[in-house]
C-alpha cells in the first residue's frame, strides 16, 4: 500500500485554513478512507488474482478473463482516487502558504518603520488564515474541482465494475475455448467493503456541497453587514429617491433658462443705448 504519511502531514496543514466543514472532511479523509484502506483493504483484496479460478485448463484463459473483469484493481483504483481528490487541496495549501509568506514580509517591513502601500489583510499576527477575497476564490475553486473528480471516480467505478460483487463471471474472451464460468473469493465480503468504500466517497462529496453554499451564504452576509455599517456609519453617502433628483434637475434647468433669459434682456438694452448715442452724435 505504501507509505501515506508524508501525503496525511501535508493535508493536516491544511487543517489551520479550513472552514469547519473542511476539517470534517478532512477528518472522514484520514479515518475513513486512509487508515480502512491501509489497515483493511489489503487482507480482503489480497487473494484477488491467487483465488480466481475458471472451469478450465486453457492456458492463459484465467489471466485473460481476470484483466476482462477487472481492468484496474479495486485498490489501486480507490488509492488513485484519494490521490486525485487530495490534490486540489494541497494547491490551495500551496497557495495559503504563499499568502501567509508574503504578509509576514509585509510585517516585518512595517515593523522596520519602511512605508508599505498595502496591509495584511488575509491573516492575523498568529497566522490564522482568513479566507476571504482571493484566498475564497483559491478555496472555492479546489472545492469545486473536488466535487468534479470525486463523481468521476463514483461514477467510473459503478461503469467499471459495478456496486456489487457477483461470485461468477462468464468469460468468452480469446483464449478460452468456449464460454467459461470464473469464480472469485469472498465476494460477498468484498461488496461490503465495496459499499462501505462507496458511502464514504458520497459523505465526502456532500460535505463538499455543503461547504460550497456555507461560504457562498457567509461571504453573501458578510457583504450584507458591510452595507448596514456603512449605512450607519454615513447616511449622506446613501442614494437619495429619485424623484427628489429629477426635482433637483427641473429646478436647475429653470435656473439656467432664467439667467439665459436676463442676459439676452440685458444685452438688448445695452444695444439700443449704444444705438441711440450714435444717433444723437451725428
Amino acid at each position: 500500500m505504501g507509505d501515506w504519511g508524508f501525503l496525511s502531514s501535508l493535508l493536516d496543514k491544511v487543517q489551520s485554513h479550513s472552514t469547519v466543514i473542511g476539517k470534517i472532511w478532512m477528518t472522514v479523509l484520514f479515518l475513513f478512507r486512509i487508515m480502512v484502506l491501509g489497515a483493511g483493504a489489503e487482507s480482503v483484496w489480497g487473494d484477488e488474482q491467487s483465488d480466481f479460478i475458471c472451469n478450465t485448463q486453457q492456458p492463459g484463459c484465467e489471466n485473460v478473463c481476470y484483466d476482462w473483469t477487472f481492468p484496474i484493481s479495486h485498490i489501486r483504483f480507490w488509492v488513485l482516487q484519494i490521490i486525485f481528490v487530495s490534490t486540489p487541496t494541497l494547491i490551495y495549501l500551496g497557495h495559503a502558504v504563499h499568502v501567509i509568506h508574503k504578509e509576514n514580509k509585509m510585517r516585518e517591513y512595517l515593523a522596520a518603520g519602511t512605508q508599505q502601500l498595502k496591509a495584511p489583510k488575509y491573516t492575523d499576527e498568529k497566522g490564522h488564515v482568513k479566507i476571504k477575497g482571493n484566498l475564497l476564490g483559491s478555496y472555492l475553486t479546489q472545492l469545486i474541482f473536488k466535487i468534479a473528480i470525486e463523481a468521476g471516480f463514483i461514477v467510473g467505478q459503478y461503469y467499471l465494475y459495478g456496486f456489487v460483487m457477483v461470485p461468477m463471471f462468464p468469460c468468452s474472451k480469446e483464449p478460452c475455448p468456449f464460454t467459461v464460468e470464473c469464480y472469485m473469493s469472498r465476494p460477498t465480503e468484498k461488496t461490503i467493503f465495496i459499499i462501505f468504500m462507496l458511502a464514504v466517497a458520497c459523505v465526502s462529496l456532500l460535505l463538499n456541497v455543503i461547504e460550497v453554499f456555507y461560504l457562498i451564504g457567509s461571504r453573501c452576509r458578510s457583504r450584507s453587514h458591510a452595507r448596514k455599517v456603512t449605512s450607519a456609519a454615513n447616511p449622506a453617502s446613501l442614494p437619495g429617491p429619485r424623484w427628489a433628483a429629477i426635482d433637483e434637475a427641473l429646478k436647475q434647468n429653470k435656473l439656467n433658462l432664467e439667467t439665459e433669459g436676463s442676459q439676452s434682456i440685458g444685452g438688448s438694452l445695452d444695444g439700443a443705448k449704444e444705438e441711440k448715442q450714435l444717433l444723437s452724435g451725428h
